[in-house]
């Protein structure tokens, strides 16, 4: 398979497989009290994981500011040291919160914000630039992300990220920040279980990098969960809020895990684990896809970039899972 993907028309060159640092960045909250995090982490073990995706080839790591409330950049900015010129960095803002009691207070979309967001950013992952920097509030006004992404041109021309892009599953939203000239991606949800064939179309259409957040269902495709199985208390899908499918308080929804079941045969195929089959499945759907998959071990990030060896599925098997689902 191709192991490498371009950030659309930027010409950075990332590895087909990213990793998403969400579950390093530990335990965070909302202001509620609602867990926001993977529960609790091992930092140490976090920046093993890092260092050894690097060496099976893995080049691109997905952050955000918010992360474990700045934990995450911390964490990476950390474990990538001196490799820091061989990965692109992404991370993202818009999300205003607490790092001292580990809390999401609010939002804020102003351009004086985006700037000291970035510069807190820097400062956090250790380093003169970030990649790929990407709005992550979802349904911001369009009007305000076309500023917000004029403000964007304006950080490439600073030299203080090198392209951008935005964190949403509204196709009409990731058309405006398109339309600058650095914009190289968009970060949406798509996994087997949840197809997004609007974004993947506008992707091919306007040269887009398609960023894959939730590749796994959240841990439904490994294979890992079953029902009524219970989460630990600092785990957002123990509490899961009302976008996060696939999971009811009290554990993982049996109907979600009987297509996960249903598909099993298909992922498995060629000697592949199922979060693996799952991952191929995204590089068959579109040349385009970079799957970001979480981590928290060393032992979950050989899983994840063995998935590199095997390659995408076939057309055929692409045609068997949508038989499957009744697609």
């Amino acid at each position: 398979m191709e192991t490498k993907r371009t950030l659309g028309r930027t010409g950075i060159g990332v590895s087909a497989l990213g990793f998403g640092c969400w579950a390093i960045g530990g335990e965070w909250q909302s202001a509620d009290g609602q867990p926001l995090g993977w529960g609790k982490v091992d930092d140490e073990e976090s920046v093993r994981a890092v260092r050894r995706a690097l060496d099976l080839g893995v080049t691109f790591f997905d952050t955000a500011d918010t992360y474990g409330a700045g934990h995450s950049e911390r964490v990476l900015g950390c474990a990538l040291g001196k490799r820091r010129a061989d990965v692109v960095v992404a991370t993202k803002w818009g999300n205003v919160f607490d790092e001292e009691t580990r809390t999401l207070t609010g939002a804020d979309d102003t351009p004086e914000y985006a700037r000291r967001a970035l510069t807190a950013s820097l400062r956090r992952l250790d380093t003169d630039h970030v990649d790929l920097y990407q709005l992550h509030l979802s349904d911001a006004d369009p009007a305000r992300a076309a500023e917000l992404r004029d403000l964007c041109e304006e950080f490439v021309r600073e030299g203080l990220i090198r392209a951008y892009a935005w964190s949403t599953d509204d196709p009409a939203r990731a058309a405006v920040f398109a339309r600058g000239e650095h914009c190289g991606a968009v970060q949406h949800m798509a996994n087997v279980l949840q197809d997004a064939p609007e974004m993947f179309a506008l992707c091919e259409e306007l040269g887009l990098a398609s960023i894959n957040r939730s590749p796994l269902a959240m841990g439904l495709l490994t294979g890992r969960r079953r029902s009524g199985q219970a989460l630990e208390a600092g785990d957002i899908r123990s509490r899961p809020p009302e976008w996060l499918q696939g999971f009811e308080d009290g554990g993982a929804d049996p109907r979600w895990l009987a297509r996960v079941d249903a598909l099993k045969d298909v992922l498995t195929s060629g000697g592949r684990t199922l979060g693996q089959g799952a991952l191929a499945w995204l590089w068959a759907r579109s040349p385009r896809t970079v799957p970001i998959p979480g981590f928290r071990s060393v032992a979950q990030a050989e899983q994840n970039a063995g998935a590199l060896e095997q390659g995408p599925l076939t057309s055929e098997q692409l045609a068997e899972v949508d038989r499957i689902l009744e697609r």
